[in-house]
């Protein structure tokens, strides 16, 4: 029997998102703000968790209904059989999100499905499952519009962004399933010369490497669906061994290259790749941006460079910009350089005009992904005719 799902995303994936779910084996998916909606039979579940290079969260829609108070909210939670998806050992957590919702307290309303869970299991002669806030084995979603509220299962646990190689939290990371959703949108494909030479923790070029050995993202790490009635463990154990039987071996040829000025960057990108199994697949350098000569005759020069928000930061972006237009003018004609970036002033400081720029979200930052295509003495900006970005 066809069950319905949700798959979140950052915002401005959801197209790519929405093809990759038909690809995983969606009998139908369709975009909605922030994610797609999608159907399939349950063992869908897995391989979406598994293959997923850009969903964040996968929820399996267990219930609807219309409201109009917390009290129907209440009824709406209390008539589900939650027993019949996991059992009162395991333990709880629920999250509602809501937009034009009429109820003046939300978090009065997730108490009061909290305790419709808690009675419906207590009305069945089973003890209540106890609520884990930081670690649950379940979590259950509600979603409320204007009248109408949606209950969802997680399938997922932690996020699918969390692919078990990075151990430490760094400040503003980039996620990993956007530096996937950047790596498609850039149209690069495993093969082709990848260049990033601002490289962090290595974000970009580890899911390269990953999509280049068609290493499944969560073949590394646990998911929520295995603690729910549904489990089957012998499927799963068959999906997860296809995924593995399906990786391709390196070939030695190096594709991918990194860099950053600072030592101490390369080598946490290092270990996160080893942890990764990719490390042989990347070339690392600890070097300045302007000091890379092109690898390749052409190539895909992507990424993330510093956004500037302090006025030091800005005082040394404005200095570092024309630097960079320069080198890629110079000596990367014929690549194609992607930027993504918060600062809409970046096209200006590299005196470059691009043909494209992407609106996408970093978290809550509204960013771009700006793509110049590089031809040697053909991409001098024209001061006067320049618009600036005002998107």
């Amino acid at each position: 029997m066809a069950e319905y799902f949700f798959a979140s995303c950052p915002r401005g994936l959801e197209n790519l998102l929405e093809q990759e779910l038909i690809r995983i084996g969606a009998s139908f998916a369709k975009k909605a703000a922030g994610g797609v909606l999608f159907g399939g039979t349950w063992p869908l579940v897995y391989h979406a968790n598994l293959e997923s290079r850009l969903a964040s969260r996968i929820l399996w829609r267990v219930a609807t209904g219309t409201y109009r108070n917390e009290h129907d909210v209440y009824a709406l939670a209390y008539d589900i059989d939650w027993s019949q998806y996991f059992t009162e050992k395991r333990t709880l957590r629920r999250d509602l999100t809501a937009t034009n919702s009429p109820l003046t307290s939300l978090a009065f309303a997730t108490l009061r499905i909290k305790d419709a869970i808690c009675d419906r299991f207590r009305a069945q002669g089973k003890p209540r499952p106890s609520i884990d806030k930081h670690c649950p084995d379940v979590r259950v979603f509600a979603y409320l519009t204007d009248n109408e509220i949606i209950f969802y299962l997680d399938t997922s646990g932690e996020a699918l962004f969390k692919r078990n190689y990075r151990k430490h939290s760094e400040q503003a990371p980039l996620r990993e399933n956007l530096a996937a959703g950047l790596l498609m949108l850039s149209g690069w494909q495993p093969g082709t010369v990848l260049l990033d030479p601002f490289c962090g923790s290595g974000t970009i070029a580890i899911e390269a490497a990953l999509m280049a050995a068609n290493i499944a993202p969560g073949l590394n790490r646990a998911f929520a669906f295995q603690k729910l009635n549904h489990y089957d463990g012998a499927a799963w154990q068959r999906c997860k061994q296809k995924a593995r039987d399906a990786v391709c071996p390196y070939d030695g040829n190096t594709t991918i290259f990194v860099g950053d000025f600072a030592n101490d960057a390369v080598a946490r990108a290092q270990n996160y790749a080893q942890a990764a199994h990719v490390a042989d697949r990347i070339q690392f350098n600890a070097q300045d941006v302007n000091s890379w000569q092109a690898p390749s005759a052409q190539g895909i020069w992507l990424c993330n460079p510093p956004y500037g928000h302090r006025l030091e930061d800005q005082q040394s972006l404005a200095r570092l910009y024309p630097l960079l237009g320069t080198t890629l003018k110079q000596r990367f004609a014929s690549w194609y350089a992607w930027f993504f970036t918060a600062d809409k002033q970046l096209p200006k400081g590299l005196g470059l005009k691009p043909e494209q720029r992407i609106p996408l979200f970093n978290g809550a930052l509204d960013c771009r992904l700006y793509g110049f295509k590089m031809i040697q003495g053909a991409m001098r900006r024209q001061v006067k005719s320049q618009q600036s970005d005002t998107q």
